[in-house]
């Protein structure tokens, strides 16, 4: 390689300079126009009197290596030309050789320094590609949606290869066995075509299954020139939208148990990130090969991807794992109470139509409450699972739908069969006697009279029947109904044995005089225990935390804030939020439904007119409520 030396002419010195060895390129310079020197690292040899070193500065560039030897005369100030661009003063009339020696020596440190700063500057530079390679992998270790994941790291690795476009492959299985390649995502800076899913083997028929088969990293100068490999470029997306791909870089995904999974295909390397490449022409100018820096750039942000998407994947299975196990719940919940089929994804449905209305709200009590799409999901889960505890009480107390159990009413109109039989035998010896007595002159006279009496008494036994039939009916009870069960619990007929036997037992005396509904008290604390069941269920979830908060949520949706709900009997503020808009998509859902065989649906302007007067007794939250009305949220489950 040629040393360069410049001087300034005219300068005595030009015949001296002219018989350096060849490996000098010795370049004259016009003293008095003298034009910007460009060829580097290079010596300038310059004269005191003549050439200031300021302006051999402003001919080179600020990061140029060079470096000036001048020739003293006599008169010289030295001091002036203290500076470290000048490597030696020389006298004026210096002999050849040391001359020569000088500029050796001059031309070895340019070269050390040389060697100094594109070592600093290589270190600048991966520096700076590891602080990127860094951000990007936090930037993806953040990330917990797939698709958006995806997006990310293509457009991350086309950003620091600053390549024109690229596509994302995954590894899946396939339905019948074995593994495949699904195109799952495609970028470009100068086409946008439509993006329809497709499948590629994991073989040597094209250059990402390749890549996948080998755990090859593929740099390709010309697609249109692949060479030694057993693949070649489809060129039907060529074809089609008139565009040309150039350079490919193919890097497998690698997770950290060295398995492929998924392919990063980056085409046509760009000079300048901002081309568009629109013809064959423009492709020719500005696309390069992929460089060693970007192939190892890639290199290792794949890696890094790797590892995100099979976190990423393995968070959506494990999503996808406790939705199934969300739903199973459910199905168990309903599979105990058929009767509540749906209850569950209406209550979750009104509630979150409840949150999203408070989070849009900007007036009133409520403001500044706002949710997050994971607050949305907690609270999503809790309404789902708030009646999971149901599975720990009774079946036969959750699916009552009569104040008496069937075999009670069974048991029931047994005796009342065998009164009546009673009654009828009865009868039966009375006009048995009469007719052996012969005190009677006129039998059919008695007979009659007989006949009247058992078919009173059979009469009255069916009226009581009826009352004991109407009274099992899950509403309010009648005060006359009331006095006639008591009339029916104090009537006798003899059992088999003889011994005198009551219509009605004292205990299902207390189920048909029940006020309202089909529960005892007993029966009723059983159903009420499903909060606790709840709780105390999914208390037992390792919940993560941001899903933390799903127990204390549901555990509170039969609490109200005057403390006369339960179990915990929570006053006000003690409450949640969320608890609070549950309680109100419960009971308003409770009140609408028509599949519950114990009452009969109350149309919606009157479930919010019960549910209006809770609010005004201070059991309902009054604000949650009237964004309840305002947001017409009730009607999110009006045709199901």
């Amino acid at each position: 390689m040629s040393k360069i030396l410049y001087y300034f002419r005219p300068s005595h010195w030009a015949d001296l300079l002219d018989t350096l060895p060849a490996s000098y390129n010795v370049i004259a310079v016009d003293r008095d126009k003298p034009a910007p020197l460009r060829e580097f690292p290079a010596v300038v040899i310059a004269q005191t009197d003549t050439d200031p070193l300021e302006v051999i500065r402003q001919l080179t560039p600020p990061e140029a290596p060079w470096c000036a030897i001048y020739l003293l005369r006599s008169d010289a100030v030295v001091d002036a030309l203290a500076n470290d661009r000048v490597f030696a003063l020389l006298p004026e009339r210096v002999p050849r050789l040391m001359l020569e020696r000088t500029l050796e020596r001059a031309f070895e440190s340019l070269s050390a320094t040389e060697d100094r700063l594109r070592s600093q500057g290589e270190l600048a530079r991966a520096n700076a590609d590891l602080e990127t390679l860094n951000r990007i992998g936090v930037a993806l270790s953040t990330e917990r949606n797939t698709d958006a994941l995806l997006e990310l790291i293509l457009t991350k690795s086309r950003e620091i290869t600053c390549c024109d476009a690229g596509s994302l492959y995954l590894v899946e299985e396939k339905p019948e066995g074995g593994r495949r390649l699904v195109f799952k995502l495609t970028q470009s800076d100068s086409h946008s075509a439509s993006f329809q899913e497709s499948s590629l083997g994991i073989d040597e028929k094209s250059a990402a299954g390749y890549a996948a088969a080998t755990r090859t990293v593929l740099n390709i100068p010309d697609a249109y020139q692949i060479e030694n490999f057993p693949f070649a470029l489809n060129r039907d997306f060529d074809r089609k939208f008139n565009y040309r791909t150039k350079s490919m870089l193919v890097v497998p995904m690698q997770n950290h148990a060295n398995e492929v999974i998924g392919v990063l295909q980056l085409i046509n390397a760009k000079r300048e990130s901002g081309t568009r490449l629109v013809s064959d022409q423009v492709v020719e100018r500005a696309v390069i090969p992929f460089s060693q820096r970007c192939q190892q750039l890639a290199a290792s942000l794949a890696s890094q991807a790797a590892v995100a998407l099979q976190n990423s994947l393995l968070y959506r299975d494990i999503q996808r794992l406790f939705e199934g196990f969300v739903k199973a719940s459910i199905t168990a919940i309903e599979s105990r109470d058929p009767t509540t089929f749906g209850h569950s994804e209406r209550v979750t449905k009104l509630t979150l139509g409840l949150a999203e209305a408070a989070d849009r709200c900007a007036t009133g009590y409520y403001a500044g409450l706002r949710f997050t799409a994971r607050d949305l999901q907690e609270l999503r889960y809790a309404a789902l699972l708030h009646d999971f505890g149901k599975v720990g009480v009774r079946e036969h107390v959750l699916v009552k739908a009569k104040k008496l159990y069937p075999h009670q009413l069974e048991i029931i109109q047994k005796r009342f069969h065998n009164a009546c039989q009673s009654v009828q035998l009865a009868s039966a010896r009375k006009r048995l006697e009469l007719a052996l007595s012969g005190r009677e002159s006129d039998l059919q006279v008695a007979f009659s009279r007989v006949d009247a009496e058992e078919e009173m008494e059979l009469r009255r036994l069916e009226e009581l029947l009826e009352v004991v039939t109407r009274s099992n009916e899950p509403r309010p009870l009648a005060a006359s109904d009331s006095a006639r069960l008591a009339e029916i619990v104090a009537t006798l007929f003899p059992d088999q044995a003889g011994q005198p036997e009551p219509l009605l037992t004292t205990a299902e005396f207390q189920l048909l005089s029940i006020a309202r509904g089909t529960l005892d008290a007993e029966e009723r604390a059983q159903i009420e225990s499903h909060v606790l069941h709840s709780f105390r269920f999914l208390s037992q979830i390792p919940w993560t935390r941001e899903l933390r908060n799903i127990p204390r949520i549901a555990r509170a949706h039969h609490e109200k804030l005057n403390g006369s709900g339960y179990p915990y009997h929570m006053k006000g503020e003690e409450i949640p939020v969320q608890a609070r808009m549950m309680t109100i998509a419960d009971i308003y859902d409770a009140l609408t439904a028509s599949d519950r065989p114990y009452k009969r649906a109350i149309p919606a302007e009157h479930a919010l007119q019960i549910i209006e007067q809770e609010v005004k007794g201070q059991l309902l939250d009054p604000g949650l409520f009237e964004l309840f009305l305002d947001a017409k949220v009730y009607q999110l489950t009006a045709k199901e």
